[in-house]
């Protein structure tokens, strides 16, 4: 663990002068981290809820905006929340994963790296309930993708637009817009509804492709770096035709949120595997 060490001294050190960027709102985080309670295997299930905080209540998706609430708490961990890319559609983790002063493997995939080697190891000296809820948050950011934006506009929070008529910027757009509408039109504003309805697709409309999200043939780390790709490629369509002070409406939005409802669903199945990897030893889904 001398790794997560060193990761862990270089951060507290630098991140305050990093540039701040929130993931899925409260909304998406919640959705990602129920989607993946429903894959959990029984052994994941009860090796998750003993290392819940008491005020979670036994809920997964409880807990999984907590990164994101503690981050004047704990600076250092701001950079691990994103890895943006320069802009070419490419996310390169020997390139792209690293603080702002050059600091190697301080991105959201080196996080997910190091707090599952974390859970993996009982003599880890990192607190096994925080490392579990960064993981399942980590995990939820790297699937959006303005995570994997331009590093130059901050993932897209510098270019500021209307979404519809409320003041935004395409960062936010992403994080919460898209979803928030999506609720309201067509789920009565019922988050409930709206996971359902993602559940369903996972096992009907998108049964062929399941399977292949939760695969991960790596022996000694996840597969993170090909989730960060993914949003890399999708944050370059994300921005095409976007401009500053623009207005983003029906056509926007209806090309954009069929990509958030399958990142949101790919994020809860790839983290309920990584979760059935650490505590039921094997990556494989408990079926639905």
């Amino acid at each position: 663990m001398g790794l997560l060490l060193l990761l862990h001294v270089l951060l507290v050190a630098v991140a305050a002068r990093a540039p701040a960027a929130l993931a899925w709102g409260k909304e998406g985080h919640y959705m990602t981290c129920k989607i993946a309670d429903g894959f959990l295997t029984s052994e994941a299930s009860t090796g998750v809820k003993a290392l819940l905080p008491s005020w979670a209540n036994g809920e997964l998706a409880e807990v999984c905006s907590w990164a994101d609430s503690q981050r004047f708490r704990y600076r250092w961990s701001s950079p691990l929340h994103f890895a943006d890319t320069p802009g070419d559609c490419e996310f390169s983790y020997a390139r792209d994963c690293h603080d702002t002063k050059g600091n190697k493997n301080v991105c959201v995939v080196g996080a997910i790296n190091n707090y599952t080697a974390a859970l993996q190891d009982s003599s880890s000296p990192f607190d096994p309930t925080e490392s579990l809820m960064f993981l399942a948050h980590f995990v939820g950011d790297v699937h959006q993708p303005l995570h994997c934006g331009h590093v130059d506009d901050l993932g897209g929070n510098t270019i500021k637009l209307r979404w519809y008529k409320r003041k935004s910027n395409l960062h936010h757009v992403w994080d919460s817009d898209v979803i928030t509408q999506a609720m309201k039109d067509f789920f009565d504003k019922d988050q409930d509804a709206m996971i359902e309805s993602i559940q369903r697709n996972i096992t009907d409309d998108w049964s062929s492709e399941e399977k292949q999200w939760e695969t991960c043939r790596s022996k000694t780390t996840t597969c993170a770096e090909k989730y960060a790709q993914e949003s890399a490629l999708l944050a370059c369509d994300a921005y095409e035709g976007v401009e500053q002070d623009d207005t983003l409406g029906d056509e926007y939005y209806f090309k954009a949120l069929p990509v958030v409802q399958k990142r949101l669903a790919q994020g809860g199945v790839r983290l309920a595997a990584i979760l059935n990897r650490i505590f039921s030893g094997n990556g494989r889904l408990q079926s639905i």
